[in-house]
């Protein structure tokens, strides 16, 4: 079965991108993680078995990280990579 993914865009508080970086990557979930300039601080790719899977991640693990402000979630319909 194919797994539910979501690119997350997190605005966080000035000068706390790579602690935030640095919990996210503690997130099982969390395949890869980049601190970004523009409206965003960092972008996430979430992949987990369900979407509500992805849900709870965000709610109960992303938004709860101190220094982060906003989060704007993106569910994957469909991709290719090159690393799979």
């Amino acid at each position: 079965m194919a797994k539910a993914k979501a690119i997350v865009l997190i605005q966080t508080d000035i000068g706390s991108e790579t602690t935030v970086m640095d919990k996210l990557y503690e997130i099982p979930e969390v395949k890869d993680v980049y601190i970004v300039y523009g409206i965003y601080d960092i972008i996430t790719l979430l992949e987990a078995d369900s979407l509500e899977k992805i849900r709870e991640i965000i709610i109960h693990k992303v938004r709860r990280i101190p220094g982060v402000r906003t989060t704007t979630t993106m569910v994957v319909v469909e991709g290719k990579s090159k690393r799979e």
